[in-house]
């Protein structure tokens, strides 16, 4: 095995300072953190109007929050040479925009480091800010501006994207105003098997109008571009896709379909519960004590659940509880199936026998049948192009409200829409040529 070449110690090079154009001339070790006094690696003696050699003229010192080492927040002392023309009297400094943006407090290195940990680690801003000895608002905007101009702003961000997912979102849960938001999500990773669904978009609303004004605003590439639209039940998702993408498919995942016939069998429960006993359920109830079982598979229920059900359905005060549960087994089944034709022609036979005559007592069954009748195409699109759910989305939808714990909720929509991209929008393969 060959042996390891090793060089000389470099402080320059540990720091990555030498790729700042700095050198490491001092430093002091605190108990909170380490000081490095550096100068530049660069002269910059010439006078930009006259062309003459100018004379140093002392020093000012420029202060940055550079990235930590071993977690020990690192401050650079910049001492930047100051020259005086000899000729025109002209007055300038050394130029520092190899190691700092102008006016930035955080070097560069120091920046794409708290990029690194909130998209790559998902380490909060307040995480970063301390590791960094910085304020909270100088790295929270160091980081929006670099994530922006580093990744958000990157026109390519749209391409080849086939497959989009739609949702509302709840970004907030208490103050004034508009509490929901309409996230767009990039399904197709998911149907090409190459990775996980990524957030491509989020807008204030939830809206017929503001899917709408979002799709018109896409360039005409990508509308084009786009084959399949998953969403749920929501009518105003629906027909903004119809109208902005005519030639694409309205795909109802299987998620809101059995939520769907789940919400129909418990108030058909619940109703039932009401009209035999006079209360809402309470312990020692036949129907409150299986309200669980009942939203379980027929092929998961164990001995004692089937007999539990068993007994409740041998009551003639239940036969509407026992019809509307068969219908949602059914719907469970259809999608459980292994052959997709198979699946959709369970389904459809479903959707067809909650068509017509279903008694009027079975309120709960009407609804629902109507409900799928209306969005029959969409529901049955689903067995025609496998993979496509929606359940992506609502997984992103959990990231998120992730998020808002991990920062301790937001207040600002737009720096949250900033950090929910950054933290959910497929960025980490992006990142990573951009470190060391």
């Amino acid at each position: 095995m060959p042996q390891p070449t090793f060089t000389a110690p470099d402080l320059d090079s540990f720091c990555l300072l030498d790729d700042l154009g700095l050198r490491v001339t001092g430093q002091q070790i605190h108990h909170d953190r380490a000081i490095l006094e550096c100068r530049l690696t660069q002269d910059d003696p010439w006078c930009r109007d006259c062309g003459g050699e100018g004379a140093a003229r002392g020093t000012v010192v420029r202060k940055l929050a550079h990235l930590p080492l071993g977690w020990w927040p690192t401050t650079l002392w910049v001492r930047v040479r100051r020259y005086r023309c000899a000729d025109c009297a002209r007055v300038w400094r050394q130029d520092t925009s190899t190691a700092a943006a102008p006016r930035a407090k955080l070097s560069r290195h120091a920046v794409l480091w708290a990029l690194k940990s909130v998209v790559i680690d998902r380490m909060s801003i307040a995480r970063v800010a301390a590791a960094l000895a910085s304020s909270w608002h100088t790295v929270n905007d160091a980081v929006l501006a670099a994530g922006h101009q580093l990744l958000i702003a990157d026109p390519h961000r749209f391409d080849g994207v086939a497959v989009i997912g739609v949702d509302e979102h709840c970004w907030r849960h208490t103050g004034r105003g508009s509490r929901y938001v309409t996230v767009i999500i990039d399904l197709t990773p998911i149907r090409e098997g190459t990775g996980p669904a990524r957030l491509l978009d989020m807008v204030e609303g939830r809206s017929k109008k503001v899917f709408t004004t979002w799709l018109a605003a896409c360039s005409t590439a990508f509308r084009t571009g786009i084959e399949v639209v998953a969403m749920d039940g929501f009518t105003g998702f629906k027909t903004a896709a119809a109208e902005q993408l005519p030639e694409a498919t309205a795909v109802m995942d299987p998620f809101h379909v059995v939520a769907l016939a789940g919400d129909a069998l418990d108030q058909a429960r619940q109703r039932v519960q009401r009209e035999t006993t006079g209360h809402r359920g309470r312990s020692g109830d036949p129907l409150y004590g299986v309200r669980k079982t009942l939203r379980t598979g027929v092929d998961l229920l164990t001995l004692g659940q089937g007999a539990k059900l068993d007994r409740v359905f041998g009551s003639d005060e239940h036969v509407e509880v026992e019809a509307t549960w068969s219908a949602y087994q059914k719907v469970v089944a259809a999608y459980r199936c292994a052959s997709k034709p198979t699946g959709k022609q369970m389904l459809n036979e479903v959707i067809n026998s909650l068509r017509h005559g279903v008694p009027a007592r079975l309120v709960e069954l009407k609804k629902l049948g109507r409900t799928l009748n209306r969005r029959a195409a969409d529901i049955l699109a689903y067995f025609d192009r496998p993979g496509t759910s929606n359940g992506p989305t609502e997984a992103i939808n959990g990231r998120l409200e992730h998020l808002r714990g991990t920062a301790l909720g937001f207040r600002n929509l737009t720096n949250y829409i900033t950090r929910a991209l950054l933290d959910t929008g497929g960025f980490r393969p992006l990142l990573h040529p951009h470190l060391r």
